[in-house]
């Protein structure tokens, strides 16, 4: 594995959770309004220079909908006038309804690169996610956040039984300290064991995590943080605060375990093939071990603009919505 020099250290790294940017019901499609307002909040977010509201469009190429790309160019004669410096944060996103129904159709996330069907899925599910991950950039850039997508197998992702082996993150640290803002995304990638898998958003951000040390990570989902049952259950609690001790083992903080069901029960959808949340408790408590705080926030809320602007770090609010999760020192 490289090491990763950083100039710098990094503010925070994001998970856009792919349920939280598309329309998961519907194979391979964006939810425009969500994926708007999360690129608006991340430039609220990340932006430095307080006094200035002007940014620069950097998304240049032909839109469907949008005949005339010139307005993008208006005015950027003036730089002066505008936002170009922004904290260090980095982006992961998943892949929503796109990828998944690829890779599990045809077990990319099983292996076995040496059946036809399985190849065949390897370059669909690809395909899939770097058209998401093109179209979150390009949202991205549109707000003026300079970023550049960085698909984990063009970037020498690879795994040994599903556990990342090698990764290129001297790539990663070159762009952050370049000023841009890295985008990367689950994948497809080349195991050594099994031939290949799928490589999610969330092992991802542990890695990036663990290696870039942020100040602290921030998961937008769907729904309102963690419960202690799918959230479609009348029943379901939102767990404020889940504390992670020195084994990696978490337990619930708030609401009290005397006032809730003790037994917390996950499930995964069956088209996932990345784990869904169980992954994502899973890598978050990982992370906390780090020391690092994590948030687990719906996405386009104004408890999500909290979170990614680092407001919660000192004292959460009683009227704040989603889960927390900390290292129990």
């Amino acid at each position: 594995m490289e090491e990763t020099n950083l100039n710098q250290t990094i503010r925070c790294i994001v998970k856009l959770g792919g349920a939280a940017v598309t329309c998961k019901n519907e194979l391979e499609k964006i939810n425009e309004e969500n994926l708007e307002t999360v690129s608006s909040q991340l430039r609220q977010a990340m932006n430095l220079c307080s006094f200035s509201d002007k940014v620069i469009g950097m998304d240049w190429s032909k839109r469907d909908g949008v005949s005339d790309i010139s307005s993008s160019l208006a005015d950027s004669d003036d730089q002066c006038q505008f936002t170009v410096d922004f904290s260090r944060f980095v982006v992961v996103h998943g892949a929503g309804s796109f990828g998944h129904f690829q890779a599990s159709k045809s077990g990319v996330h099983k292996g076995g690169l040496n059946q036809p069907l399985v190849k065949a899925g390897f370059v669909a599910t690809r395909i899939s996610v770097t058209t998401l991950n093109l179209e979150i950039v390009r949202a991205l850039a549109r707000e003026g956040i300079p970023s550049v997508g960085m698909p984990p197998y063009s970037c020498g992702w690879s795994t040994s039984e599903r556990n990342v082996a090698s990764a290129d993150l001297s790539g990663v640290a070159k762009a952050i300290d370049s000023g841009f803002i890295p985008v990367l995304h689950g994948d497809a990638v080349l195991d050594d064991s099994l031939g290949c898998t799928i490589l999610s958003g969330d092992v991802i951000i542990r890695h990036l995590a663990e290696h870039l040390r942020p100040e602290y990570v921030v998961f937008l989902t769907d729904v309102l943080g963690v419960y202690d049952r799918p959230p479609t259950d009348p029943n379901a609690v939102l767990l404020r605060e889940i504390a992670v001790d020195e084994d990696g083992k978490w337990s619930v903080v708030k609401p009290t375990p005397q006032s809730m069901n003790k037994q917390v029960e996950i499930t995964v959808a069956a088209h996932d093939t990345t784990g869904g949340m169980v992954t994502k408790i899973s890598e978050a408590a990982l992370i906390a071990k780090l020391g690092i705080d994590v948030y687990i926030v719906k996405a386009a809320t104004s408890h999500s603009l909290k979170a990614l602007k680092g407001e919660l770090r000192q004292n959460i609010p009683d009227d704040w919505l989603g889960t927390v999760i900390r290292f129990s020192r």
